[in-house]
């Protein structure tokens, strides 16, 4: 990493919430990220044990200042799933009062799925950038697994949610789902520099983490095909 970057992907069910058997089933990863030197960083879809995660920075000597959602899915943001109730939003603001950084699209979402207060959420255009300490972390929308989908690019780290995996990208089918937006996104991502760093928003892939130039070799979706052709295997 950059000197003065931290940035740590975390397992729900084996880094924190180990004994939490829907975060074990639905292999989330959340993200800390920031400036080592000043100690402050950002959580990255907060979800499943919100208590677990601050004690997990605060052992490290750092302070948490912000949240990013990368979409408003409870098992990234808390809320309702499968007939259970996932700690998200709503329960680290009542631990920590930060502002959580969103794409404006998905802000009334984000506020209906955890309770979270709206005074509290942030919303970003396209390209928006958020600073914790010196780090500056660029905000890319992309639409497609839900309208207001975002990922982040941070030194030479692309954080791309739901929206890209390894293997796949996020589901279509879901309501706020489009598949001509996720072409589009998918496009997008496939642009930015191939010496970035891969990292999903679960662990469904053997590696945790890939180059985004091999995964653009080795991803199906990511196939150079036509629109029309896209559209026709994922719509």
């Amino acid at each position: 990493m950059p000197d003065g970057l931290y940035f740590r992907q975390l397992l729900a069910g084996r880094d924190f919430a180990v004994d939490d058997g829907l975060a074990t089933t639905m292999r989330n990863h959340t993200y800390v990220i920031g400036d080592a030197h000043a100690g402050e960083v950002l959580l990255v879809d907060p979800a499943y044990d919100v208590a677990g995660l601050l004690g997990w920075v605060r052992d490290r000597d750092l302070n948490v200042t912000g949240a990013v959602a990368t979409h408003y899915h409870a098992d990234h943001v808390g809320g309702e799933i499968l007939g259970e109730r996932i700690e998200g939003l709503s329960e680290l603001l009542e631990l920590a009062d930060v502002p959580v950084h969103l794409q404006r699209d998905e802000l009334p979402w984000v506020a209906e799925m955890t309770g979270a207060p709206v005074s509290s959420l942030v919303a970003h255009g396209d390209d928006d950038v958020v600073q914790v300490g010196s780090v500056l972390v660029r905000l890319l929308h992309t639409p497609g697994h839900t309208q207001g989908s975002q990922c982040l690019v941070v030194g030479d780290n692309l954080v791309a949610g739901d929206t890209l995996f390894i293997q796949g990208c996020g589901r279509t089918d879901l309501p706020g789902a489009d598949a001509e937006d996720m072409y589009t996104s998918l496009r997008r991502l496939a642009s930015l520099p191939g010496h970035l760093t891969l990292w999903p928003g679960h662990h469904y892939s053997t590696e945790s983490s890939a180059a985004l130039q091999d995964v653009l070799s080795t991803n199906p979706v990511l196939e150079r095909v036509d629109r029309a052709q896209w559209l026709r295997q994922f719509t």
